[in-house]
């Protein structure tokens, strides 16, 4: 029986999908993966083709919620100060003030993150693993809702620096958009022939309604024999055939809360193995390092993963 909070929570979720749909057309999928990584306090890459809708399902998350919003274009000469922010000398009360960064937000894009040099890339570590940055020596906390959404183009190489496997591991969930069907996009051509509708979406939610989202999964059950289900399937990937890097325990504990998180959004007051093997690859196969022939041959993280959840005996 679901209790008043979780049926209000898995209330806030619709409203959300929804608002969002009116601008994503025909991304159902994609759309439920970034909300179960958002209300499970993970942070998302989102990895497709140029014009696939990457930043606009990020704005239309922003604008569903009642959240400040900060975008970053990352170039090859972006500094980590541009992100995290910078003292600048107050000549009038002779002291230096902190002029804060576009990371102290509660939504942050962070578009084409793979064109920052590593040591760009490297500032938003710390604030995606501990909510929170050092500057100046100085620790500054970040907010409680502090959401990256990065996104990186697949098919350009020139000008990009591959995101470091501690950064990969940072992100909760890696997807792609994918193209959507033609009458979709006939009806994309038609939405914007005018104005784009980004422009009129309102917002659904507030950010006290994201808390009480966030609280709703964490209140979510999950049995001790679909815990051991998560560890396995994680563990099964450090000694895959062709896998030189396995996925971390940091896998195993995001698998879990976007699975719980799922499962409120499936109407259900506990988790499933469903919930679990449809987030498995989003969440393992981004962090999985493959050995250089494995991959000449063919061999793909998200093949390997797919692989173990045919082999894991399933728990009944």
């Amino acid at each position: 029986m679901s209790t008043p909070s979780l049926e209000a929570a898995r209330q806030t979720s619709r409203n959300i999908a929804a608002n969002i749909a009116k601008i994503m057309r025909g991304q159902t999928a994609p759309t439920r993966q970034l909300l179960a990584a958002f209300a499970a306090g993970g942070h998302v890459l989102l990895e497709d083709f140029p014009g696939t809708g990457k930043t606009t399902l990020a704005k239309a998350l922003a604008k569903s919620i009642d959240a400040r919003f900060k975008r970053v274009q990352f170039t090859p000469d972006l500094l980590p100060s541009d992100i995290l922010g910078v003292s600048i000398f107050n000549q009038r009360e002779q002291e230096f003030k902190f002029h804060e960064g576009p990371v102290f937000t509660d939504i942050l894009l962070a578009d084409e993150i793979n064109r920052a040099s590593p040591r760009t890339q490297s500032a938003l570590l710390e604030a995606m693993g501990e909510g929170q940055v050092s500057v100046e020596g100085d620790r500054r906390h970040l907010s409680e809702f502090f959401f990256v959404i990065a996104t990186q183009n697949p098919v350009e190489f020139r000008g990009t620096y591959p995101l470091p496997e501690a950064q990969m591991d940072r992100f909760a969930m890696q997807f792609t958009l994918g193209y959507v069907p033609p009458e979709e996009e006939v009806a994309i051509l038609t939405a914007q022939e005018h104005n784009h509708p980004i422009e009129e979406l309102q917002t659904v939610a507030t950010l006290a309604d994201v808390q009480a989202l966030r609280s709703a999964v964490e209140a979510v059950r999950i049995s001790a024999e679909l815990k051991r289900y998560v560890v396995d399937l994680v563990a099964a990937t450090r000694t895959a055939p062709g896998v030189q890097l396995g996925a971390s325990p940091r896998a195993s504990l995001a698998l879990m809360k976007t699975a719980q998180a799922l499962a409120l959004f499936d109407g259900l007051d506990f988790v499933t193995p469903e919930q679990i093997q449809a987030l498995a690859v989003p969440v393992v196969a981004h962090r999985l390092v493959l050995e250089p022939q494995a991959r000449f041959s063919g061999t793909t993280a998200r093949g390997v993963v797919l692989d173990i959840l045919k082999q894991l005996r399933v728990p009944a």
